[in-house]
């Protein structure tokens, strides 16, 4: 087992969120690399369902560690139960979604273990037996690749949609081997008083289509038109540091350097420039849409489609156009 894969799947109140199973496709392409097996890990309650569904996506075994404590996300806990399945078993590389909570597990299980670990990987590869990491570096504008020489597993979070979603096949499935870990309430930091869920209907991480506004829509107004746009075409509502600094828009909408990565189908930016800031978080989407009346705008340039004009005008043409293409 020392040269397994392992990937973590994320869930939220009992559910798989959606894309946590997409390591596993690169996941089983590294464990090729090594020689080994893929396997998938999970901590919570009631989540033998979760654990099943993992098989089918590719993980030849599944770690489950399951108990009321676990109920509710708590990173401390789960970081826990996490180094706990690290230490017993050794893998030799776990692999996160660089999300709020992947983030979170592996950077306390990271610190328990006394390992490396590469934030926010954009490249995975086996060479000369080591993993080789890649990420983005000075605001997108560089890549570096690191390697962990001296501690294990190699752990690393990985942006979000950086690679291919593995085909699901049904007829698949894992073994689950479920681990007994108890937690002491007592040795817990933190404690679940109330769920709030946020007032963003859908998640930028997540999101195919992205309308997003910056500071050449003028005031929070504008944010208006932009928000009916994405209801039309069924996005989310994005924005720049700009629009948030001006408290225009909340910054759990933010894309950029200090806001999402994102990497959606389509992603529309209306008054914004293009600082390199902001192209960090959204140059990789497959399709970007420029809306800006500054035939100069540096947006241009990373932009698939180009239009030169106010978005006052251009906006409401493209939501009869679409209201009319999709019968709404």
């Amino acid at each position: 087992m020392a040269n397994d894969v392992w990937v973590y799947i994320e869930h939220k109140e009992g559910a798989v969120t959606p894309m946590s199973f997409e390591l596993l496709g690169i996941g089983k392409t590294l464990a090729d690399g090594f020689g080994s097996n893929l396997c998938a890990f999970v901590v919570g309650e009631g989540i033998d369902a979760i654990a099943k569904e993992a098989g089918t996506y590719g993980a030849s075994k599944v770690f489950a560690v399951d108990a009321g404590v676990f109920k509710g996300f708590r990173a401390d806990a789960y970081a826990k139960a996490t180094a706990f399945l690290f230490d017993k078993y050794k893998p030799e590389v776990a692999l996160f979604r660089a999300t709020s909570q992947g983030t979170d597990i592996a950077a306390a299980a990271a610190a328990q273990l006394g390992s490396g670990i590469c934030s926010d990987a954009i490249g995975l590869a086996v060479d000369g037996g080591k993993l080789k990491m890649t990420k983005a570096a000075f605001g997108g504008n560089y890549t570096v690749t690191v390697v962990n020489e001296k501690s294990q597993p190699q752990i690393a979070t990985v942006r979000p949609k950086a690679f291919a979603m593995p085909e699901q096949d049904a007829s698949k499935s894992a073994e689950v081997v479920k681990e007994s870990f108890v937690v002491d309430e007592a040795s817990l930091n933190t404690k679940v008083l109330e769920f709030i869920k946020s007032a963003v209907a859908i998640n930028l991480v997540e999101a195919d289509i992205i309308v997003s506004g910056g500071r050449g829509l003028g005031n929070a107004e504008g944010f208006d038109l932009l928000k009916e746009l994405a209801e039309v075409i069924g996005g989310g509502v994005g924005a720049s540091r700009a629009a948030v600094d001006s408290g225009w828009i909340t910054v759990d909408q933010q894309v950029g350097q200090t806001g999402k990565t994102v990497k959606p189908k389509i992603y529309i930016a209306c008054g914004i420039s293009g600082a390199i800031q902001h192209l960090a978080g959204m140059r990789t989407s497959d399709c970007i849409v420029a809306i800006n009346k500054d035939p100069d705008a540096p947006i241009f340039k990373a932009a698939t489609f180009g239009i030169v004009g106010d978005y006052k005008q251009v906006v409401p043409k493209l939501i009869e156009k679409f209201k009319g293409k999709l019968g709404k």
